[in-house]
């Protein structure tokens, strides 16, 4: 079966607009599948889908009934977006779809976003926005979706709307009609990693790639994590070391980086070989010093740099912390290893370091081999180093290899 790029805009007010980029996208050879997510008025083009199909595709009758409602456009707009999303996930899973381009505006980018959010990291993804020039995270959030702006509103094809839009439609025409090979690919695992365990995941990181790995590291800064687990989601990532779990104390505490509440969920689905630590565990992230909330500022603070300031978290605070990992853990079906640094879970937190708390890292590490419940397969092992110790890198990668039955063979260099 060929596969199609699928076109997507409101077409009552987007549908002359969104009928040049089909007619640029036919022109470069391109199969197109126009489809209108309108709540207004008909559509001023002939769609390939209705809006009618793809609001069948919505899991509940009200959201059917809501998206084609009249009375609250938001609530509208809302229904049609889960609506698309469903439509595009299985027109994927038939294996139909070669990309997703989107137009419009504020309402469009809104309603488009999440449904080419859901769709693989990898999968061509364009969405022309009147936003794009302004703060797109939480259109874009952990996925690929490129992001162009039209200069001018989506509004007719003018002198510039005929360059812009017909240079989104070649765009996608080259991503679809050049897909990237795959054969031969490494084996890839995911690890996390913040500033202050830089030490750690690199020499995990170096020994893994020594050993035929294709590591790929990533920031835990919230959407570093959830990237992460949408890689794994996707099936692009085999085994992960999440040695950096630090999104978990914001997310706890009330911080800038939080993990979201479904972290640790897509990797435990995914029963892929799991390696976890404590990194960073020590400390909640806010912006400059001056953005701490007032209910923080006599807490012990640490100026990262001038647009980042660390809190310490407190002993209470971690074993919270501690409950909420193992309340995640404690579902898992397949094999996990827990490795424990004694020694401080951050360069900060190390004999000297300014977050040096025996007390709070105790508290952390007792509450959470309390709270995970014990089965087979489930390893915690309590070490006597410092997260950024070599010999604790060394034990991560060692934790690694003895649960994946996959592991590359070291290369020539490492075993000389």
């Amino acid at each position: 079966m060929s596969r199609s790029v699928y076109a997507v805009a409101t077409m009552d007010t987007k549908g002359h607009e969104l009928a040049y980029v089909a007619g640029r996208l036919r022109a470069a050879g391109i199969r197109v599948v126009t489809v209108d997510v309108g709540t207004l008025e008909p559509p001023v083009e002939p769609p390939d889908v209705s809006r009618e199909a793809v609001v069948s595709c919505h899991p509940t009758a009200s959201g059917r009934s809501a998206a084609l409602g009249r009375s609250d456009r938001g609530v509208a707009i809302t229904a049609m977006s889960e609506a698309l999303t469903g439509f595009l996930v299985g027109e994927h899973r038939a294996g139909k779809v070669a990309g997703v381009i989107g137009i419009g505006g504020s309402g469009n980018t809104a309603l488009l976003a999440p449904a080419m959010q859901a769709l693989p990291v990898g999968m061509p993804k364009l969405m022309v926005s009147t936003i794009a020039s302004g703060n797109v995270a939480p259109y874009v959030g952990s996925s690929d979706i490129f992001m162009l702006y039209p200069v001018v509103d989506v509004a007719g094809i003018n002198a510039v709307s005929r360059r812009v839009l017909g240079n989104a439609a070649h765009a996608m025409a080259g991503m679809v009609a050049h897909a990237i090979p795959t054969a031969g690919e490494k084996q890839t695992v995911a690890m996390t990693m913040f500033g202050v365990t830089t030490p750690c995941v690199t020499a995990v990181r170096e020994a893994l790639e020594a050993r035929g790995f294709d590591a790929l590291v990533f920031h835990a800064t919230g959407t570093g994590g959830r990237a992460m687990e949408k890689l794994v989601e996707a099936g692009l990532v085999q085994g992960v070391l999440d040695i950096t779990t630090t999104e978990v104390a914001d997310e706890v505490v009330g911080g800038i980086l939080p993990a979201g509440p479904a972290r640790f969920e897509a990797i435990l689905r995914a029963r892929v070989p799991y390696v976890l630590s404590l990194g960073a565990l020590d400390m909640v992230n806010f912006g400059a010093i001056g953005t701490v909330p007032v209910a923080f500022r006599q807490r012990k603070l640490h100026v990262h740099n001038a647009q980042a300031t660390l809190m310490r978290t407190t002993p209470d605070e971690n074993r919270r912390i501690a409950r909420w990992i193992a309340a995640k853990l404690n579902r898992a079906e397949a094999p996990f290893t827990l490795l424990v640094p004694e020694g401080g879970v951050s360069a900060l937190d190390a004999p000297g370091g300014a977050f040096f708390d025996p007390e709070a890292d105790a508290a952390l590490i007792d509450e959470l081999e309390s709270a995970i419940e014990p089965r087979p397969g489930r390893s915690i092992r309590r070490l006597p180093w410092n997260i950024n110790d070599p010999a604790f890198a060394q034990a991560l990668v060692a934790a690694y290899l003895e649960l994946d039955p996959k592991a590359a063979s070291p290369t020539h260099e490492e075993s000389r």
